[in-house]
């Protein structure tokens, strides 16, 4: 397929008035000006003509729950948290997933291909999140990687669900020390089995702590939700302790303590900050927060969160960070970008470049303005939305 003469941003750097991308067997195999690009189809290849169009990555939700919790179906539709024991990595966000849940057509019509879905926060370690592709009926084929992050919570809501429970944590203290208690059983039975496995012994594998090997070896980051600030140093604090890393879910506060932030180094992934500050810890919720932490050289995606806020709304939360001064082009970068490299599969995903997967979003202009319509989504170099 040849997408012809829309205005092409690859989020990599260039940009093309009038561009030529050539999509084959999935993948992006040209990219281009007009003129640059020969456009050659060969039989069966089709040419979609885009003049005027704004040419982009599909986008990228970094952090939602669609399809573990469902729109309108109470609890028979809701399978995001396991609230009886505050730990339980082991639960992998595959499982629950429903594909059919109304939100992934609403996404595919907002432009966005690809979506982190996983665990809600009712729990300390809630389980293992999921990056999936947001077009198909089975989640086996829809997956770009599985685990992709460990979701931990801090804050109000483990202390919220279990309080009530008459069990731990019902303090912030609680909620720490049995992160901290998890993390330190995890690395013992993962070195241990370590050292068996080099010495040739016999080792009995515990289920319950295997799923912690990807997160100690560096392949996955701790998915930290926190809102307020001294939750969000908590979160730096643990994951430094245990040299593991971790990126920081929601970081409602976030502007108040950039540069203190930015030492620490690792991302954030802002919103849904078009939803109500419907508890304490985010009386501080601003659409600022994005530029501000963007400003300070911190590596920022915004969320939806969906269900707290649409996933269709993604694109106007861009708009929105960038209304309270977030520059324009990161605005763009925080649903492009900056999600693929934040959650692990920007050699896939995430920019318009020579060998990645064929995900394109088309618009009749610029993404983040309201009025601004889709006009095609493509996933593997299949037209999946055609407004049309």
């Amino acid at each position: 397929m040849y997408i012809v003469g829309g205005r092409v941003l690859t989020m990599a750097g260039e940009e093309y008035a009038e561009g030529v991308l050539r999509l084959v067997n999935g993948k992006i195999a040209e990219i281009g000006s007009v003129g640059e690009v020969r456009v050659c189809p060969k039989q069966g290849e089709d040419v979609l003509n885009v003049p005027g169009a704004w040419v982009m990555p599909g986008l990228i939700e970094a952090h939602c729950h669609m399809g573990i919790t469902e729109e309108k179906k109470g609890m028979e539709g809701d399978d995001c948290n396991e609230t009886v024991n505050p730990i339980t990595p082991y639960l992998r966000a595959i499982d629950a997933i429903n594909t059919m849940d109304a939100a992934f057509g609403d996404a595919v019509r907002a432009g966005i291909t690809c979506a982190m879905i996983g665990p809600g926060s009712s729990n300390v370690v809630g389980g293992q999140f999921a990056l999936l592709k947001t077009s198909g009926r089975r989640i086996d084929d829809l997956i770009v990687k599985s685990p992709a992050a460990m979701k931990v919570a801090f804050g109000e809501n483990p202390k919220v669900n279990y309080s009530g429970q008459g069990k731990s944590p019902s303090t912030r203290m609680a909620t720490a020390a049995m992160l901290r208690r998890e993390l330190f059983e995890a690395k013992q039975y993962l070195d241990k089995k370590d050292r068996a496995e080099k010495a040739g012994d016999e080792f009995e594998e515990d289920f319950t702590k295997e799923c912690w090997g990807p997160v100690f070896r560096g392949e996955i980051p701790l998915k930290a939700h926190v809102h307020r600030a001294d939750d969000i140093f908590t979160a730096i604090r643990i994951a430094k302790e245990f040299g593991l890393s971790v990126t920081l879910d929601h970081c409602t506060e976030g502007h108040l303590i950039a540069e203190d932030l930015a030492k620490a180094g690792f991302p954030a992934i802002v919103g849904p900050d078009l939803a109500s500050r419907s508890k304490i810890e985010v009386q501080n919720m601003a659409f600022k927060t994005a530029g501000v932490l963007n400003k300070a050289g911190i590596m920022t995606a915004i969320t939806t969160d969906h269900p707290v806020s649409l996933i269709q709304s993604l694109p106007l939360c861009a708009g929105l960070a960038v209304k309270a001064g977030m520059p324009m082009e990161e605005g763009l970068k925080a649903i492009t970008i900056y999600p693929a490299i934040i959650c692990g599969v920007s050699e896939r995903l995430g920019s318009l470049e020579v060998g990645k997967d064929a995900d394109v979003a088309i618009f009749d202009g610029n993404p983040m303005e309201v009025f601004t319509e889709t006009l095609y989504t493509i996933i593997d170099g299949r037209i999946i939305y055609n407004k049309k």
